[in-house]
């Protein structure tokens, strides 16, 4: 594999994504978010092409570069918003370390009562973190790096999908508020919907995205330090749910 064919996979890629986010300025669809669209298109060329998917990420490895710098971009839309943020603080910091936790608990739990392996649990932990964070997480809890990517990415573009209508099913108009959930739920992808909806909007999600990062990984290890692997989670789960 030459550094053409790596040219020539990225063009595609790219491509891709800008018909995609075309089609969906012109529709206003949410079925078909640009990431949604590019990544069946994508799935559909490598499955016609019997092109290797480890041939493919290999290519298209300097797009996954940006994953991280793109993240860290976001910084400047916090810096702009600085005052509202320092006005929300602690509201900040309880609906983020909440929803962070119940995100495990929840998938953990679900996982459990459908009989999934500590590998495929560990594997789910992390779904509701930024890709680059999700993947560290997977692989120091020997979880299916792989999956795990994919899930993330599935979650991201669910949540982009279904959260801003759950939303106003709820009644959800605060701006601030929207922003906070979409980046939790689901991160850059999340993200990048909310900054639809405006500035503040945005703002929130970006800073929802890192600071899920943070209590994600934080509260993952307080429970290996304090229960153990997943396996031993799996066990203190069965004596739980069997006394109660």
């Amino acid at each position: 594999m030459g550094f053409s064919t790596e040219i020539l996979w990225v063009s595609i890629t790219l491509m891709i994504y800008y018909f995609a986010l075309m089609l969906y300025k012109r529709f206003k669809s949410p079925l078909l978010n640009p990431v949604l669209v590019s990544v069946t298109c994508i799935i559909i060329i490598l499955k016609v092409g019997k092109i290797p998917v480890a041939e493919y990420s290999k290519s298209v490895s300097v797009i996954s570069f940006f994953l991280g710098p793109s993240v860290v971009a976001l910084g400047f839309m916090l810096y702009q918003q600085w005052d509202l943020i320092r006005k929300n603080l602690k509201a900040i910091f309880w609906s983020v370390s909440l929803a962070s936790l119940a995100g495990i608990v929840s998938v953990t739990i679900i996982a459990y009562f459908l009989r999934a392996e500590s590998e495929i649990i560990a594997t789910l932990a992390p779904k509701s973190i930024t890709t680059p964070i999700a993947i560290g997480v997977s692989e120091k809890t020997n979880g299916i790096v792989a999956l795990t990517a994919a899930i993330v990415i599935a979650v991201g573009v669910f949540g982009a999908v279904v959260g801003p209508s759950f939303l106003n099913l709820l009644k959800i108009k605060d701006a601030f508020a929207r922003g906070l959930a979409m980046g939790t739920a689901a991160h850059g992808i999340g993200t990048a919907r909310a900054v639809e909806e405006g500035e503040t909007t945005g703002t929130a999600a970006a800073l929802s995205i890192g600071l899920a990062g943070v209590f994600t990984v934080a509260f993952i290890f307080l429970i290996y330090f304090f229960i153990g692997d997943w396996n031993q989670i799996s066990i203190f789960l069965d004596n739980f749910f069997n006394s109660v």
